[in-house]
């Protein structure tokens, strides 16, 4: 049984179909990626999980079972548009959001504490969040959402407006959440970000899922068959029945090749073939990125 089944959800807003028949599945303990263009149904499918908005068909189950009202005190929600009292001090509006959140003062404050002294940020608590740079109010935004310790975490777009020190810092934290047992489900338009954490994606563009899977399969399903080859003795090379030479760049000591191998020659038969022509450095073979199959399956150049 998967942790989050979405089956057949369809939301519409006036003459917009927001949501076209979309269903996942999302397994417990993993980072899933929610992709898509702006406008495809990403942050209307994040708020019907967090139950902000509902479905006008379909049904999104967790542990197997309808979303219940009681289900929000699981889950921790960053919206891409940040919520907080600008003219409100810090610890206390961290302190009010714990409360809501059902837990008592002493716990709250205890745990808020902590957070604050490991993101470096305990000397703003009695500060109001409009003295704070944009980092440093996402990242005691980032604290108040998971501070109940919800079982399902929820971003869309966390890493918007961060430093790449402190981006690090949040994909490291996540990580560490996914390792403590939480499922988290981010919407991000940065593919590196992807790469980088998640286990599993969707992609949705106009209202529909068009892609999905675990990241690995999903690069795999898509590689072209392309090879980063490092070798010494290089001389130009005609075409021939095993592979072809996309480019080559040489120096004083090596040539760097980029080759597609013909799709019936398996990758020994490649090496053996170079082998015997080279001496061979490195044998790679390059797997499409995400940001390159995201651009390929929002033109339709794949399905």
């Amino acid at each position: 049984m998967y942790f989050i089944e979405i089956e057949n959800v369809v939301k519409r807003f006036a003459n917009h179909l927001a949501l076209d028949n979309v269903s996942l599945n999302i397994t417990k303990g993993k980072i899933f990626g929610l992709l898509g263009p702006n406008g495809a149904g990403k942050t209307t499918l994040i708020r019907i999980i967090n139950r902000i908005t509902a479905p006008d068909s379909g049904s999104v189950r967790i542990d197997g079972v309808s979303l219940q009202p009681a289900d929000i005190f699981r889950m921790g929600y960053l919206p891409e548009e940040r919520g907080l009292y600008k003219k409100m001090k810090v610890g206390e509006q961290a302190m009010y959001f714990a409360r809501l959140k059902g837990l008592t003062k002493a716990v709250a404050e205890e745990r808020l504490k902590a957070w604050f002294k490991k993101f470096d940020i305990m000397p703003w608590w009695n500060r109001r969040l409009e003295e704070l740079s944009k980092g440093m109010q996402q990242k005691v935004q980032f604290i108040i959402t998971l501070i109940h310790q919800p079982d399902l975490l929820i971003f869309d777009e966390p890493f918007s407006g961060f430093d790449p020190i402190n981006a690090d810092l949040l994909k490291n934290e996540m990580l560490e959440l996914k390792n403590s047992g939480c499922t988290l489900i981010f919407s991000t338009h940065n593919m590196v970000s992807v790469e980088e954490i998640c286990d599993e994606i969707a992609l949705i563009d106009k209202a529909k899922v068009i892609l999905s899977g675990n990241i690995r399969d999903v690069k795999n399903k898509y590689r072209e068959n392309i090879f980063r080859v490092s070798v010494s003795g290089f001389s130009d090379v005609a075409e021939n029945d095993l592979y072809s030479i996309i480019s080559s760049v040489s120096n004083d000591y090596n040539t760097e090749l980029h080759i597609r191998k013909r799709a019936t020659v398996s990758n020994t038969e490649l090496l053996t073939a170079l082998s015997q022509q080279y001496e061979i450095h490195s044998f790679n073979e390059v797997l499409p990125s995400m940001h390159d199959i995201f651009v390929r399956a929002v033109n339709g150049e794949i399905k």
